[in-house]
């Protein structure tokens, strides 16, 4: 199995290029199935979860084809309703599944999805819209089943916004007979982008990016092509790691109203950010000043970047504190970075990181983001750090040590 062996303080600097969003990818890809004939999606990142959802759909009957960042969906061979369970449980974005055949075919069924160990993260929400909307819904020994004769709009109030079930529950009305309205709907950029895939296809949806989402559904979609807008988290952790390391890289194709709840940050904390049409430029050389930092659903500061956000902190100049209200298990890369030396003390939600000198260590990734932090650690360490289970990053970064490396990093990817 493949580690990262970075070698650190050695401050970053040139440029580096965002790809694609994983989180928007995932559904968009899913929902090229709702169409009755071929389409075309540009800026698809090459990450494990893209291959393992292009696999679920392709057992399914639909034919992909591949070629670096482009992906063609031929949905008209599609034959089948249900996931491949093996395949489901190897990533989240595979409980979209039951959204796009729910909407297409009345008939969805597939095991209880995977992905990174980050706390309780239920389909109820999910499973509530979809009865809604006229949906039967069965959970079974892990596996879930949703039938529907046909499904009708309704007004549908969410708990919570949570990105998945607003992305499913719109997908599915889509294609429900009369007006759905989700309301606390969530707000992200990702579903955004999905609302203007799929109303690129036929559909009719208006108010996302609002907390009340109305979509009126149609009868027919048809195949588009349609490029990914980049990815938020990718450039947040680019935009820390020349920070960490006070360094001065630019970081092109970021659309910066995304990040802005990042860049904010790192204003609090004497960072020099200079936003511009093409990426935003990241520059640190002096003290970095403390903040405190408390997630929250977009637009807030996103919990995805609250591991990255607390390696920087971890060489601020006075305590700071981090405040995770998203996932109740997403602290723990906090033992991972004590074996670095950071010291760092939880208490409930809240995570109290003191300054301190971070030294090389061997380390693992227990989930997507927090790969990331201790790479971004191993950057700012006195000597060599090594990171295990990487699979976890490369779930989500695409040839990040390629790219860290493009900018004066010594991190390289090993066999052991």
């Amino acid at each position: 199995m493949g580690k990262y062996l970075i070698t650190g303080e050695k401050a970053l600097k040139g440029e580096v290029k965002v790809g694609g969003a994983k989180n928007a990818a995932l559904p968009i890809i899913a929902s090229a199935l709702l169409a009755d004939s071929p389409g075309v999606l540009e800026d698809i990142p090459r990450l494990r979860d893209v291959t393992n959802l292009c696999r679920i759909i392709e057992d399914m009957g639909a034919k992909v084809e591949r070629n670096e960042h482009q992906i063609k969906i031929d949905p008209t061979t599609v034959y089948k309703s249900e996931a491949d369970h093996e395949l489901a449980r190897t990533l989240r974005a595979s409980y979209y599944i039951l959204g796009v055949m729910l909407a297409k075919e009345g008939h969805a069924r597939t095991t209880l999805p995977g992905g990174c160990n980050i706390g309780n993260r239920p389909i109820d929400l999910h499973l509530k819209g979809f009865r809604a909307l006229g949906a039967d819904v069965r959970l079974d020994h892990g596996v879930v089943e949703v039938k529907a004769d046909h499904l009708t709009g309704a007004d549908i109030y969410l708990d919570y916004p949570s990105v998945g079930a607003t992305i499913n529950i719109m997908i599915a009305a889509s294609r429900a007979d009369g007006k759905t309205i989700i309301e606390n709907a969530a707000r992200e950029p990702e579903i955004v982008d999905l609302a203007n895939f799929l109303t690129v296809m036929g559909a009719n949806i208006k108010g996302v990016g609002t907390d009340v989402i109305k979509i009126e559904g149609v009868d027919k979609m048809h195949g588009v092509e349609h490029r990914i807008i980049p990815d938020r988290i990718e450039a947040g952790t680019y935009m820390i790691a020349s920070a960490i390391t006070r360094g001065d890289i630019f970081v092109r194709n970021v659309l910066t109203e995304h990040v802005k709840p990042v860049i904010a940050k790192m204003y609090e904390m004497g960072i020099t950010v200079e936003e511009d049409i093409a990426g935003v430029r990241v520059k640190a050389d002096g003290n970095l000043k403390s903040v405190d930092v408390k997630t929250l659903p977009y637009p807030g500061f996103p919990t995805d970047m609250q591991s990255q956000m607390m390696a920087l902190l971890t060489q601020a100049d006075e305590t700071s504190m981090i405040i995770e209200t998203v996932w109740e298990n997403r602290f723990m890369h906090v033992d991972e970075l004590k074996r670095m030396g950071a010291r760092i003390k939880i208490d409930g939600h809240s995570a109290i990181i003191k300054p301190g000198r971070l030294t090389g260590a061997e380390v693992k990734a227990t989930d997507l983001r927090a790969g990331a932090a201790l790479i971004l650690a191993g950057l700012a360490a006195e000597g060599k750090t090594k990171v295990s289970n990487i699979y976890h990053v490369e779930r989500g970064y695409e040839n990040i040590e390629k790219k860290l490396s493009s900018v004066g990093a010594e991190i390289k990817k090993i066999s052991e």
